[in-house]
């Protein structure tokens, strides 16, 4: 019996670990094209949100509509703004990973709290943004 639950416990671990790492942005950014901005920028990325967010998250799931019609935002700095942050600096680990240092250092991280969510995983989340030269900002990764 003593196997049969550690064995259990093992292989519920791995499988939620295993698909965590699936989590990849579908393409990288082209450098060449994004422009590099600065904390100064805040303000120009609160008003992009508007249009930003309904594009990545909708307005809900099916069990949940509205959902994503409300929002916070928690965090919105420049990656290289959140060194020091432990729980920010991670994301920057993670685009500097996935992207290149480069592209993460031209890149922010957004954090979003959605009060109509159910739940804090459907609660919270995470967008990488950029801006392009020609076409703006825009989000080449949402985490959740």
């Amino acid at each position: 019996m003593k196997i049969l639950i550690t064995s259990i416990i093992t292989i519920s671990f791995l499988f939620i670990h295993s698909t965590q790492g699936y989590a990849q942005p579908k393409e990288c950014p082209v450098l060449s094209e994004l422009m590099q901005t600065s904390i100064k920028d805040r303000k120009e990325v609160i008003e992009a949100l508007n249009t930003l967010i309904p594009k990545t998250y909708g307005t809900g799931l099916d069990e949940y509509p509205g959902m994503y019609t409300e929002w916070n935002v928690v965090t919105a700095k420049p990656f290289p703004k959140t060194v020091g942050n432990k729980d920010e600096e991670d994301y920057f680990g993670m685009a500097k990973n996935f992207c290149g240092k480069e592209i993460a250092e031209k890149s922010w991280l957004v954090r979003l709290h959605f009060p109509k969510a159910p739940g804090a995983d459907l609660a919270q989340g995470q967008i990488f943004i950029a801006k392009n030269k020609e076409k703006g900002w825009f989000v080449w990764f949402r985490y959740h």
